[in-house]
């Protein structure tokens, strides 16, 4: 019996999404037989019924290609008026016996409650922040970490040549698993994540320490959505997206701003943004995002509804949706504590 299968890439982009895309077409259409759908622009394509046949031959060259060529977006069908029922009507119109969900928290919990209205879905964990509970590891938080400690050690050295501070902002609106990593690989003075409020006195102590013992150069590397021990240092009032996140982004012209103040030290600043979520996958979170998509489409045909795979202990697992969603994951205590022995 030939199945039909949709696949979506939901939220932003991540290096990796095409690996897994090829994941599921590689053994959907040679092992299985399947007919294989993918709608572009995430849940948006769904609603709109946009779609476009995928097969072995359109994904080939696509393994170290970064972005998604299906298109993403933050759609969410349970905000638009009519968006559920049109999930509905799209899947009865095109026979649909599944869908495979690509995406981080926003989508998968958008793909949970499309289960519950009796949809056969199944979820492929995708974040850069790493931030996916049930899961050791999500695509594309190896590259975003590669690419943020290689800025690191670059600027190390044009600091070290100015005997200036760099403080260098990662993503990482909840946790800090890129900011934590990041630093640690690339030696970082003073590391500030969403977990751990900061005070500013403190981290200017820190270089203070640091320079005083003849070391002229520092970096520190503050995630986007730190924030500092409330009344150490002024922060502007928040201003929300059209999707009801707090705007982040400019944390490090204020901690530079603050330390240059405190210190006298000249300080400049560097924000990574948008450089972290593209580019070409590390070898790592290739294998990874086939391993997903490979173990995706074996979850459709297990008929593992409602579930979402997941890396443990090295090996691919299918943890209910429902778990997976519940709670974001933080920075464990025992690598923060390791973090922390490095700084001044």
């Amino acid at each position: 019996m030939l199945v039909r299968i949709g696949v979506l890439t939901g939220g932003g982009d991540c290096p990796g999404l095409n690996a897994v895309i090829r994941g599921v077409v590689r053994k959907g259409q040679r092992h299985y037989g399947d007919e294989l759908l993918g709608f572009t622009d995430g849940w948006k394509g769904v609603v709109e019924d946009n779609f476009e046949s995928l097969n072995v031959d359109k994904m080939q060259h696509t393994l170290p290609l970064g972005g998604t060529v299906l298109g993403t977006s933050r759609f969410n069908p349970f905000k638009a008026e009519g968006g559920v029922e049109a999930v509905l009507n799209t899947f009865d119109r095109n026979n649909l016996d599944a869908l495979i969900s690509i995406g981080g928290e926003g989508t998968l919990s958008c793909t949970l409650e499309m289960y519950k209205r009796g949809l056969n879905v199944v979820g492929v964990p995708k974040t850069i922040d790493n931030d996916i509970g049930a899961t050791e590891r999500t695509f594309g938080f190896d590259t975003a970490v590669a690419i943020a400690t290689d800025a690191i050690d670059r600027l190390r050295t044009t600091a070290e040549s100015h005997n200036r501070v760099m403080v260098v902002e990662v993503m990482g609106r909840h946790v800090g698993h890129i900011d934590t990593w990041a630093g640690i690989a690339g030696g970082a003075t003073k590391i500030l994540i969403p977990e751990e409020p900061f005070d500013i006195e403190e981290v200017c102590a820190s270089l203070r320490r640091r320079h005083e013992g003849g070391r002229y150069a520092s970096v520190v590397v503050v995630a986007e959505g730190a924030n500092p021990t409330e009344g150490t240092m002024d922060m502007p009032p928040e201003v929300f997206d059209e999707f009801g996140h707090v705007r982040l982004g400019g944390i490090a012209y204020r901690v530079a701003s603050e330390i240059e103040a405190r210190t006298g030290y000249e300080t400049r600043v560097t924000v990574l943004g948008h450089v972290q979520r593209g580019g070409t996958p590390t070898a790592y979170d290739r294998v990874l995002s086939t391993r997903f998509g490979v173990a995706a489409i074996d979850a459709v045909h297990d008929q593992n509804w409602g579930s979402m795979v997941a890396l443990q202990r090295d090996k691919i697992v299918c943890v209910p949706l429902e778990e997976a969603v519940a709670d974001l994951k933080y920075v464990a205590d025992d690598l923060w504590e390791t973090a922390k022995q490095f700084f001044a």
